[in-house]
């Protein structure tokens, strides 16, 4: 059994019954969730001029390899509603794989750790809530210190204006 760590968000239409309605589907297609954050709402990460977020970090464990759980995740968006318009844009759901165990995988459609994990708060705010403690496979670092990290920068960069 893996345990893997997942990040949901939604800023169109009911963003709160999405990302509950999420974590039903994946417990309806037989994955265990151990573990749910609280909903966060975020302002929206790459393409600014957008409706806010609610993000939210899941912990699952799942027999599932990480290819097999990643299309189980894109058909779960897609039942829920997801239209792909453009990189970072609105969207009903976005699901995304953080961890899955302690592995790193590098390909074309397959990154663990998610590749900007350690860049957005919003992912890592919920995350730390549920699992503080789990040390980034790359950067050797946890989720904590790496929420610490961002949260001193935003402060800093405040003190500074």
């Amino acid at each position: 059994m893996s345990t893997v760590y997942v990040g949901i968000g939604s800023n169109l239409g009911n963003r709160g019954r999405n990302c509950i309605r999420t974590v039903e589907l994946l417990e309806q297609k037989g994955i265990v969730v151990k573990k749910r954050s609280s909903l966060y709402e975020t302002e929206p990460w790459g393409v600014k001029d957008q409706p806010l977020f609610l993000n939210m970090a899941v912990e699952i464990e799942t027999t599932l390899s990480p290819r097999r759980l990643l299309e189980i995740i894109k058909e779960i968006e897609e039942e829920a509603g997801r239209e792909r318009t453009f990189r970072w844009g609105p969207r009903i759901i976005d699901i995304d794989i953080l961890f899955y165990d302690n592995r790193v995988i590098l390909e074309d459609q397959l990154k663990i750790p998610h590749p900007f994990l350690h860049e957005r708060a919003f992912v890592l705010k919920p995350l730390d809530e549920i699992a503080p403690d789990i040390v980034h496979p790359v950067l050797r670092v946890s989720v904590h210190e790496l929420l610490h990290r961002i949260e001193y920068r935003a402060d800093r960069s405040h003190a500074l204006s």
